[in-house]
């Protein structure tokens, strides 16, 4: 699994893009209303693009965030499971960094914030690489060879 982060329009797409030119399966958050399911059929490398927009359609103030956390992890696992089957597939996950700033007001934004900050961190933990994305320039944070 390959995680990229950094900011907002800060070029993370065209990196993407860039990094793996051809074979690419784009699934964008704001396309779907929850995390998509990994197609038996699709031996490819899978871009999943918009966490915390994924994870932000999944908040109900009524659920406790350790319950949406899980809610997300387990979708997560489900792509995990899909990337292990089969040699040539490869999973790449592209969330914008939202926990820098001011604190938000609404609680659901700052609900919004915190899974999201505690979801990229078990990311990262389970990547094999990880990239940060700043105008357009990469920084690899992790990779496989460390």
């Amino acid at each position: 699994m390959h995680f990229v982060t950094g900011g907002a329009f800060n070029g993370k797409r065209q990196w993407v893009k860039q990094y793996y030119p051809t074979g690419t399966t784009w699934f964008l958050a704001s396309d779907y209303n929850s995390w998509p399911v990994p197609d038996k059929e699709l031996d490819t490398i899978v871009v999943l693009e918009g966490l915390e927009t994924w994870i932000k359609k999944e908040i109900n103030v009524e659920l406790a965030t350790d319950m949406i956390l899980e809610k997300n992890i387990k979708s997560l696992e489900k792509w995990l499971k899909w990337e292990k089957k089969k040699e040539n597939r490869w999973l790449v996950l592209i969330g914008t960094d939202i926990s820098k700033g001011i604190v938000p007001i609404e609680k659901e934004n700052r609900l919004q914030r915190d899974i999201t900050g505690w979801f990229y961190q078990r990311l990262v933990k389970q990547a094999e690489r990880v990239d940060q994305v700043w105008y357009g320039i990469s920084e690899t944070l992790k990779s496989k060879e460390d």
